[in-house]
Order: C-alpha cells, then structure tokens, then sequence
C-alpha cells in the first residue's frame, strides 16, 4: 500500500475484488494499518521495518504496488511476480483511479466478479452525518500546486458561518504554524491522534470542502458529500473522489494552454464559485429543514 491516505483507499478496490473472487489477501501498509478497523475482514499488517529482504513476500503469489519504487523501493527484485500500477495510473485511458484499477483487476488479474467499492464499513458505533451543519474543510494538500489559497479558505469558513453552518478546518500538526489566518478568524481546527480519530470525526460530519487530496477521497469513500477543488479538468478527470455523492469545482476554463491554466487556477477559481457549487450541492442532498438560511441566494457569478 501507498503511505498516501488516498491512494490506499483507491487500491483498497483491488483487495475488495480480490477477495470478492475468492481469492486470499494480506495488505500491508501504514494509513491502510491505522484504517484496519474499517475494513475488519481484511488482513492488514504494517509495512515491515525493513523491506530489503525478500522472506517476508516469499509466501505469496503476486505482489501488486501502486508505484515502482515506493513505498518499496526495489520490491522487484524481491519477488518474480510483481504487478506495479504505474501504466494504469498515469496512461491515457478515461475513467478516474478507482475505475482503472477496477478495469485492471479485469483485464489484468482476469477476475470476473468486479466493482468499485472498497469495503469500508464504519464501526457500529458511529452515526452518519450526525452532525448535519459541521462542515469539515481540508485546506492543506499534499503538493504546493494543489493548494487553494489561505486567504480564500479562511473566506469561505466565514461566508459559510454566516448561513449558520459549524464550520471546523482539518489540518495536520506539522501545517498549523502556516495557520494564523484561522487563528484571527476564530475558526476551530480539532486535533486527531491518528488517522482513525479524524475517519471517524468525518463520518458523523454533515459535509466537506477541500484540495484535491486523501482526506478528500476519504470523506467521499465515508458518504460524506464532497466538494473538491481541482486545478484543471484533466487532473479531476483521473484523480477526484469515486465514492457517493461529489461536485468537483474548477476555475474558469477560458485561459488557454495546460501551462497557464496551471499558473492562474487560484485567481480564477473564486470563493463565489466554490460557494454557489456547494450550495447547489445542499439543495439536492438534504432535506429542507435541514438547511441552514442562505443569505447569499442572489448572488450573481455562475458556477
């Protein structure tokens, strides 16, 4: 498995299928470990310290990696059957992650019984969406470029507290010295031991906002409705969440070229247009007296 929450969750698909065709899987991995105990019919182990010795692989069949060289570095030479996803992930075939790797299982591993889902399953003790109005919004990503200004994140919590929503951000420990907009602006931002605590805290969440990113595939894999913000219509094409119900947001496409559009995404995706996106989103997926007041109806920028 990956070390990235997102990718994990993407071939947790493979292992469901896998499974679901009989056939026996151990997962190995350190997010997909901190996930174990949702998904508790599957056999997840952390990643070995040491990955330089073929013993702890000798017991299986095939071994499949997302990447060639990470998070095992030289995985093939440790094993004579090994399947790494670089060509599904990156070749040109349509369809997001979640898709091609369901498509590999098909034409790769020849599995007859196929489909998207992972398998996530919440703990018995958990209420869905207990929180109706929390919105949780993730503003960190894991790549510069895929990062929505601060500034407009801090904006849209306040334009969203106004229509009466709780408004809390999800940011990592080492990203909070970076926060001081949310500090002034009085936004909360809860603290999560693991990745555990915070799946959890997503699930009784009502909605979330957020960078392209694994806290966003695992809102969505959780059926949190999603709203992701992408850089360009290429990239959310191949990378937005698979799961439930998710409204990708991208800037205006008039700028040409990929490389300009790369440049001025955040000056063209504006905090109006994330918010009449997600309000959209609202009207469709909750009942109406749930919704919080929207005092911003009339605003004029279309999404």
């Amino acid at each position: 498995m990956s070390n990235a929450i997102g990718d994990t969750l993407i071939l947790m698909v493979i292992v469901r299928n896998l499974l679901r065709n009989g056939i026996d899987v151990d997962v190995f991995g350190r997010p997909a470990y901190a996930l174990r105990h949702w998904f508790p019919d599957v056999a997840i182990r952390p990643l070995p310290e040491a990955t330089d010795s073929n013993a702890w692989l000798a017991p299986y069949e095939i071994v499949v990696q997302m990447h060639r060289h990470k998070p095992v570095a030289n995985l093939a030479d440790l094993h004579p059957r090994v399947y790494d996803l670089h060509e599904v992930s990156y070749s040109d075939p349509p369809g997001c992650m979640a898709e091609r790797f369901a498509d590999f299982c098909r034409q790769e591993l020849g599995l007859t019984d196929v489909g998207l889902t992972n398998g996530i399953t919440p703990p018995s003790s958990l209420r869905h969406r207990q929180y109706v109005r929390r919105i949780a919004i993730h503003p960190e990503a894991s790549t510069d470029d895929k990062r929505w200004p601060r500034r407009s994140f801090v904006k849209l919590a306040q334009c969203l507290r106004k229509r009466g929503y709780d408004v809390q951000f999800v940011i990592a420990p080492h990203e909070r010295e970076h926060w001081s907009e949310r500090e002034r602006g009085g936004i909360p931002a809860p603290v999560f031991d693991n990745l555990h605590e915070l799946a959890c805290w997503l699930y009784e969440s009502g909605w979330f906002i957020g960078n392209d990113s694994g806290v966003g595939h695992l809102a969505s894999n959780l059926g949190i409705p999603t709203t992701s913000l992408f850089r360009r219509r290429g990239v959310s094409e191949r990378w937005r969440p698979a799961w439930g119900t998710v409204t990708v947001v991208l800037p205006w496409q008039w700028i040409p070229t990929a490389r300009l559009k790369e440049k001025f995404w955040r000056e063209t995706l504006t905090c109006t247009r994330v918010l009449r996106v997600f309000q959209r989103m609202v009207r469709e997926h909750q009942p109406e007296d749930e919704r919080p007041v929207d005092l911003y109806a009339k605003s004029s920028e279309p999404a």
